[in-house]
């Protein structure tokens, strides 16, 4: 990554540039905003980072030439606390972020990975969009949200392996299209994608579920049957809910996963099995190998890559996207949604996640009278503001609960507009962007 240090201040300069180069970045440095046009003009800059008051051309016209010239190009903007109008101004210029002096070194790294990853995500996306084309899946993947966006950044990049994928996930998060996803992007594509539900198997047929068995080697066996490992063959066998696979069974998936090869029920030969295994979960897989249901190199032979499924209520930037999906597939003639009726499906949280909002989208679409949804026709709990458990609870616990609404309530009446916001809590902007990110508040809570 090549970094543009631009400052008219010779000492500022340096000692950014030695941080940033003792970090790996290649780092070009300008005195002013004419020979940092220039040099963006002729290197191929990913980041720069600005001083906003400069002799000549000021941060906020640079960064407006910038733009015009590379929409894609990322501008941290650096000056001294106090210029409200302007940070506002410069944002909605289109600076990535926002900095103020003197700059903490660790804060100013977190941000320059920060647009690292989302370079590497947009890139992944852009390059996903064009593989998935032509791609037919179950239902689309929404992903206006930045988790999501994460999480497809990560699909995209371990799909082409051969390796294990652990999906966790609370129920109705998606799993099982996420594993889809993953086969669908993979070399693998052209061959079987077989589910197994472990939670849906009596103990006693595990093992013949997924190695098959012989002709007679149990009472009804009266004939030879393959499993769901061979089924998969060239393909991917998905192990869905693997937290319910019996203890005595474990120690045989391990082994088929390390050898490639299984031994079916009554069987005397082993057979090679050329699958890759996708598994999910809801478990909190980590304390059941600490309680003695897991087994611990099982867990780690399956957690090679880990991708954790946001819930709902974490992505609700993708709830619009899915009612639009959900209509589309369910109802029998065109109906919208108003305004005051997708407001309450946003802010709902969704306990069932993704399974919840199509059950009930699928059921409005069946019931609804006319050809729009309103905010009448939904169920009562979605217009029900969600309320405390009791009014009782630690002196510490109430303090955050009051925080967090001061907060919020500040937030809103300023539009968002975090400099603002700050200045009338007393705190700095660092402080209040830890307290948002403590509270979790995000734009979609400041509506």
């Amino acid at each position: 990554m090549t970094i543009l240090v631009v400052d008219d201040e010779q000492v500022q300069r340096e000692m950014l540039q030695g941080f940033l180069n003792k970090r790996g970045y290649k780092v070009l440095t300008a005195s002013n905003g004419e020979e940092a046009l220039e040099l963006c003009a002729r290197y191929p800059i990913s980041l720069v980072l600005m001083d906003l008051c400069m002799p000549g051309l000021n941060g906020d016209e640079v960064l407006e030439k910038l733009r015009e010239s590379n929409p894609l190009l990322r501008v941290i903007l650096i000056t001294a606390f106090g210029s409200v109008e302007t940070a506002v101004k410069v944002m909605k210029l289109g600076a990535s972020d926002f900095l103020e002096k003197p700059v903490d070194l660790t804060e100013l790294a977190q941000r320059i990975e920060r647009c690292e990853q989302q370079q590497l995500i947009e890139q992944d996306l852009s390059e996903m969009e064009q593989d998935l084309e032509d791609d037919e899946l179950p239902l689309p993947v929404a992903a206006s949200s930045e988790a999501m966006q994460h999480l497809l950044s990560l699909v995209r990049r371990v799909a082409r392996s051969p390796w294990t994928v652990l999906i966790h996930g609370e129920t109705g998060t998606g799993k099982e299209r996420i594993a889809r996803l993953l086969h669908q992007l993979s070399e693998r594509s052209n061959g079987p994608f077989v589910e197994v539900n472990c939670a849906a198997l009596p103990d006693n047929l595990f093992e013949s579920e997924l190695f098959g068995h012989e002709k007679g080697a149990f009472t009804g066996a009266t004939s030879r049957r393959s499993g769901r490992f061979e089924a998969a063959q060239g393909g991917t066998l998905f192990l869905d809910e693997i937290g319910e696979l019996p203890l005595g069974l474990q120690a045989k998936l391990l082994r088929a996963l390390q050898e490639k090869r299984i031994c079916p029920v009554g069987a005397e030969l082993e057979r090679e099995v050329d699958a890759r295994v996708l598994v999910a979960t809801n478990c909190d897989l980590p304390k059941m190998v600490q309680e003695g249901r897991f087994r611990e190199d099982l867990y780690y032979r399956l957690n090679v890559f880990e991708m954790q499924i946001p819930p709902l209520r974490q992505r609700r930037e993708d709830i619009p996207m899915l009612v639009e999906n959900f209509l589309e597939q369910y109802a029998l003639r065109p109906i919208q949604i108003e305004p005051a009726a997708m407001d309450a499906l946003i802010k709902y949280d969704y306990p069932g996640n993704v399974r919840e909002l199509e059950h009930l989208i699928q059921r409005l679409a069946t019931l609804v009278r006319g050809p729009v949804i309103r905010r009448v026709d939904l169920p009562a709990p979605l217009l029900q503001p969600p309320q405390p458990e009791n009014n009782s609870g630690l002196l510490t616990e109430r303090v955050e609960a009051v925080e967090r609404q001061m907060l919020l309530d500040t937030l809103r009446q300023y539009h968002g507009v975090q400099t603002r916001a700050a200045e009338a809590l007393g705190i700095s902007e660092r402080v209040l962007r830890y307290k948002m990110s403590k509270y979790n508040l995000n734009k979609e809570d400041l509506k």
